[in-house]
């Protein structure tokens, strides 16, 4: 299974880890918190349905899934033999702004 960044997946993680730094988060911390999330990400190559459904995204029939990592959201969906991961969320934001 490939595993497909979407540009508003890549802004988000970017989005997050410079609030990271904004918030003087120590580097170290920073590199553990990506890691972690790329490592959830890398997961799904051989276990894709390892997240739960996204209820919030069903009207976008796409059957998007959601992974968590600490406070983060990954949100996916599988098409053909591609994992694509359409968002990257910090859960502790309104679900609102959550996007397919």
């Amino acid at each position: 299974m490939k595993i497909v960044f979407t540009l508003q997946a890549r802004e988000n993680f970017k989005r997050s880890i410079d609030f990271l730094k904004f918030q003087g988060v120590p580097e170290e911390k920073i590199e553990e918190i990506a890691e972690g999330l790329l490592a959830k990400i890398d997961s799904l190559k051989t276990r894709q349905f390892l997240g739960q459904a996204e209820d919030y995204l069903a009207h976008l029939s796409k059957h998007h899934r959601r992974l968590i990592e600490g406070p983060y959201k990954i949100i996916y969906y599988i098409e053909n033999e591609s994992v694509y991961i359409t968002d990257i969320f910090d859960s502790r934001q309104h679900p609102s702004g959550m996007k397919g």
